[in-house]
């Protein structure tokens, strides 16, 4: 494994380059989900193509107060699944090689997209990710990068700094692996006590919650666009005593409104009742985003949005989104 394992941008500049060369940049202690965007990488590289895994806990994007130096630091047991998964280097630099003059005085701004939801939380933070995402594109020079959806606000802004600054690099997302319980595989999970795991499962019980709600409300939308009396004949049934058939129907007259609304208060249902759980959950924001720019969506919005949850249980602070296709009718 140490054959795998490149310290300095001097070595890595000698590694031959075979093929098309993809990267996965991670900050370390590996799991599943890193495997699998490595695994992705391999079959996107082709067998003459070449995969580098960089392992950095970048400090840029750490704030005062946050899990710097408690965050895992696992690089033997990173080397031997970056292997098995098919990389064929491992970019594993020190804070000094990536920042040899100390912090840098020149970032990258994520703009204003980066000021919101994760970027309220924790200021400068996508400044910091930008800046070393770009730095590790200019000492890995890849063909392709590979990123997780569960970071759905960091894969949009290196999408749009890729775009906006001309690197010549696709950028490709690859969708999240969770545990069999739902809970999105994080680094970070391994903080979590038994009782502390049990109440962060709210976190993708509610996006599920969301996603489910928007899927009966568009089938009760199809109805009302096939009935559009349905206002009229609810009225008549209940002055027949249908009362159940009544209730049915002013169901699917009043499904076109609201949907984006709907799915908001389906998943917050399941976050407040985790609120009341022991530990309880803490929750930060709760938003159904335009993933083009992280801007909240309007009642009438069309097309592919981002439910996305932050929140914290004891004293990790866990993300977690699901894509949902909001259709013309739906």
């Amino acid at each position: 494994m140490t054959d795998l394992l490149l310290h300095t941008a001097q070595e890595l500049h000698k590694l031959p380059r075979t093929g098309r060369r993809a990267v996965v940049m991670t900050m370390g202690a590996l799991h599943e989900g890193h495997a699998t965007l490595i695994r992705t990488a391999r079959e996107e590289a082709g067998p003459q193509g070449q995969v580098v895994a960089t392992v950095f806990v970048n400090p840029l994007q750490f704030g005062a107060g946050e899990d710097l130096d408690r965050y895992p630091r696992t690089l033997d047991a990173d080397l031997a699944i970056a292997e098995e998964a098919g990389a064929d280097a491992v970019f594993a630099p020190a804070v000094d090689e990536v920042y040899p003059g100390g912090d840098p005085q020149v970032r990258i701004s994520a703009g204003p997209m980066g000021e919101r939801l994760e970027g309220a939380t924790r200021p400068g933070h996508f400044d910091g990710m930008l800046t070393v995402v770009a730095k590790l594109l200019h000492l890995t020079r890849p063909d392709l990068a590979l990123f997780g959806q569960k970071d759905a606000q960091q894969l949009a802004l290196i999408r749009r700094m890729v775009t906006d600054l001309n690197f010549p690099v696709e950028v490709v997302g690859v969708p999240t692996v969770r545990e069999e319980d739902g809970l999105a595989l994080s680094s970070r999970n391994r903080y979590l006590s038994a009782a502390e795991r049990h109440t962060a499962l709210a976190l993708s019980r509610a996006l599920f919650a969301g996603r489910d709600r928007l899927a009966a409300q568009a089938a009760l939308r199809a109805r009302a666009e096939a009935s559009p009396a349905s206002d009229e004949r609810a009225t008549a049934l209940a002055r027949l005593g249908e009362i159940r058939a009544s209730a049915d129907a002013h169901a699917v007259s009043a499904a076109g409104a609201g949907l984006p609304d709907a799915v908001r208060a389906a998943a917050l249902h399941i976050l407040d009742e985790a609120g009341r759980h022991e530990p309880p959950l803490v929750l930060d924001y709760l938003a159904l985003v335009d993933p083009l720019d992280f801007t909240e969506t309007g009642q009438d919005f069309t097309g592919q949005a981002v439910l996305a949850v932050a929140a914290k249980v004891g004293s990790t602070r866990l993300i977690d989104n699901i894509p949902l296709e909001f259709g013309a009718h739906s």
